[in-house]
């Protein structure tokens, strides 16, 4: 049902790396495009490039935008210029002058999409790399707004740090997920600097009743995600609970990996790989606990979903995004980073405890609405406000 309009519609422009790779960010975008189309908005979400083979996400077919893919294929990739014998490798040079001709060509075409907005008109960029693109369009007349989805701390440990640094210290606000990443980015002499946390991607009328005995874990099989830590909890706590099984949730590359660990481990009985699903709301409402073992976060989706569902969580505290979610002891249970025992720990005084996890799980079904589309949808409208100030 399309909402009352809360203020002027307005042209809205997302940008990230891809219209639909599949992620945490392209639900993010699409939900967020969704969710301003409603109020009336017009909205085009434009990707750099298309997505990688065997990472692209299944768009329902009736989205309510526009979107637009800036480049057929992937451009050429050139390495960093270190020291003179990079500066004169002519191959090097060709490649280089070759993606910045195309990086040009691309950026005119943004332009001649942004000069079609009318007055009061946003791109909201949500990863850096995308920033290369539009930092060479013509944005005069624009609030541009650039995001970080991931903490603090995983940017600093990878090529990002320098980017975000370089590329969004001149844009109208530069956004992360949470106050205390903000302060960090503002030490960093960021003075533009915000804080919007992301919104519940939905919020299911029939809760879980927590009564089934299944532990349940949603996200992509790779290395962050910390299955494989998640897998050395639950041999800890299986063998006490034989009538409990752990669901995994997700593909990737690290499938065959986790299942031979498993093996290893003599935990095959009691953990089902259930491959992707298209219904997470139907998978938690069998889940009586909900399992975040990520070695690093942002603002994670997967726990609020669990969350909206009344599925306590437990979860290692990775990042601001995370703690900010969960609250340690009365909503969920949050474990030191790394810490098999404690999440271990965690996990048995959940599935011992059925009043625990109906009190634990009732609380964050409660809790989690504080980040609901439209408290989170107003406060993006009163950004734009503010900022056009």
């Amino acid at each position: 049902m399309t909402k009352s309009n809360a203020a002027e519609p307005r042209d809205i422009f997302f940008v990230s790396n891809s219209v639909n790779e599949l992620g945490g960010i392209t639900s993010w975008s699409h939900q967020m495009a969704r969710l301003f189309s409603e109020r009336g908005h017009r909205v085009h979400i434009i990707g750099v490039v298309p997505p990688p083979e065997g990472r692209v996400q299944e768009l329902a077919p009736d989205v309510p935008f526009r979107t637009t893919t800036l480049y057929a294929e992937h451009p050429p990739t050139v390495t960093p210029v270190r020291g003179l014998k990079d500066k004169l490798n002519l191959v090097e040079q060709r490649r280089r002058a070759a993606r910045e001709a195309g990086m040009r060509e691309q950026a005119a075409k943004l332009s001649a999409l942004f000069r079609a907005a009318k007055p009061g008109g946003v791109v909201i960029v949500t990863q850096v790399w995308a920033m290369e693109w539009v930092a060479l369009a013509d944005t005069a007349d624009l609030t541009v707004f650039g995001m970080s989805h991931e903490s603090f701390d995983t940017c600093r440990k990878s090529s990002r740090f320098a980017r975000v640094k370089r590329f969004y210290q001149d844009v109208d606000r530069m956004l992360t997920l949470t106050r205390e990443d903000a302060d960090r980015w503002i030490r960093q002499r960021m003075d533009n600097v915000g804080f919007m946390p992301n919104p519940l991607p939905f919020f299911p009328e029939v809760p879980s009743d927590r009564s089934g005995k299944c532990v349940v874990s949603i996200g992509r099989l790779h290395e962050e995600k910390g299955v494989d830590l998640l897998l050395e909890s639950w041999a800890r706590v299986a063998p006490q609970h034989p009538d409990w099984t752990l669901r995994v949730y997700g593909s990737g590359e690290e499938e065959e990996a986790l299942r031979k660990q498993a093996a290893e481990l003599g935990i095959t009985a009691s953990v089902s790989w259930m491959g992707r699903t298209s219904d997470v709301p139907g998978a938690l409402r069998e889940g009586a606990v909900f399992a975040l073992s990520s070695r690093g976060e942002g603002f994670p989706l997967a726990p609020m979903e669990a969350m909206a569902t009344a599925v306590p969580c437990v979860a290692f505290d990775v990042a601001p995004g995370v703690h900010e979610i969960i609250t340690d002891g009365v909503d969920g249970f949050l474990a030191p980073p790394g810490n098999i025992t404690e999440f271990a720990r965690h996990l048995d005084a959940l599935m011992s405890d059925k009043e625990l996890r109906d009190t634990m799980g009732e609380a964050a079904r409660e809790n989690i609405q504080r980040f609901s589309t439209e408290e989170i949808v107003g406060r993006w409208e009163s950004l734009f406000a503010l900022v056009e100030r």
